[in-house]
């Protein structure tokens, strides 16, 4: 997975995790399109480990693929079957408040 972690000045944080080979594509569902792209996800690995840690400090968590959901799911944050399915690619958004 790749994790990138985006600071605010307010020092509230969005996070954004993405599977692997899902970087630098495009996937459209309908309307809906997205751009997995370097600049928003970021081009550093990370590990199961990195990515809970990430998701568990985040105040916005933007998460695409299979893999990146299921680290979510596991800390029970997400239902994979609730995700929006954008070429048959599950995506999800965490918001704390």
């Amino acid at each position: 997975m790749y994790l990138k972690i985006h600071r605010a000045h307010d020092g509230s944080s969005v996070v954004a995790i993405c599977d692997r080979e899902l970087l630098n594509r495009r996937i459209r569902h309908g309307k809906i399109e997205i751009h997995v792209s370097e600049s928003f996800y970021g081009t550093t690995p990370a590990d199961e480990s990195e990515v809970a840690k990430a998701i568990r400090e985040g105040d916005n968590i933007n998460i695409i693929g299979v893999r990146a959901v299921a680290v979510a799911a596991g800390l029970g944050l997400i239902d994979p079957s609730g995700c929006l399915m954008i070429d048959g690619i599950p995506h999800a958004q965490i918001f704390r408040v």
